[in-house]
């Protein structure tokens, strides 16, 4: 049986390594420094994709207590009579809310505060 010569393959795995690596500056281009430099690179994308959606909610969170806070209500309260009054609006929306229209965040925060009372 003839043998297999890996040439190709092997090739076509370092250019990909070395795609992933474009823009490293210095040894980080070599195949070896490069190899490990974009693993740990794909660690953190990894990561960072699930810390992103982390942070964002804070975010949102943050922007809610500022509006609700001016509407006379606190971020706990804003949430609990959303609950109560049945009102199914996510963060993500009633944070564009509170920066962007004022006025329909506040109408939101009434509901929340006669559904609270």
């Amino acid at each position: 049986m003839a043998r297999v010569k890996r040439g190709v393959t092997a090739r076509r795995r370092r250019k990909k390594t070395a795609k992933l690596a474009k823009g490293a500056v210095g040894g980080r281009k070599l195949y070896r420094q490069a190899r490990s430099t974009t693993e740990k690179g794909l660690v953190y994308a990894y990561r960072d994709r699930r810390r992103k959606k982390r942070e964002m909610r804070g975010l949102w969170i943050a922007r809610i207590n500022a509006g609700a806070r001016l509407a006379g209500l606190s971020y706990s309260q804003l949430v609990d009579g959303l609950k109560k009054a049945n009102v199914q609006i996510d963060r993500k929306i009633l944070a564009a809310l509170a920066m962007e229209d004022a006025a329909v965040f506040a109408g939101i925060a009434e509901i929340a505060r006669r559904a609270a009372a």
